[in-house]
């Protein structure tokens, strides 16, 4: 039984370096091409996050483009976060209100 595509996994994979004026959409998809973006995630040991909120905007950004101003609060509390986890804090996930899509 096939899938319906309303109901088929979403991923965006991010980037960020310290030249990058914002974060980079890399990857985005859905379905088998959302899984291998997961997949390769966890081989990587890269942390997947889960928000819908927040995957409906990015999937809304082309690939190797920046993030929109709007979302840079967001993912910059996200990736806070992130380092917490890394280093062994623990913190509760950040709830940061996200603009309407």
């Amino acid at each position: 039984m096939k899938t319906p595509p309303d109901l088929q996994r979403e991923a965006v994979a991010l980037s960020y370096t310290q030249t990058d004026a914002a974060p980079r959409v890399v990857a985005r998809g859905r379905g088998v091409i959302a899984e291998q973006i997961i997949a390769r995630a966890h081989e990587h040991g890269v942390y997947v996050h889960e928000s819908p909120e927040l995957l409906t905007l990015l999937m809304q950004v082309d690939i190797d483009e920046h993030i929109p101003p709007q979302l840079y609060l967001a993912v910059a509390e996200l990736l806070a976060w992130l380092y917490h986890i890394e280093n062994g804090t623990s913190l509760p996930p950040p709830n940061t209100p996200l603009p309407k899509a």
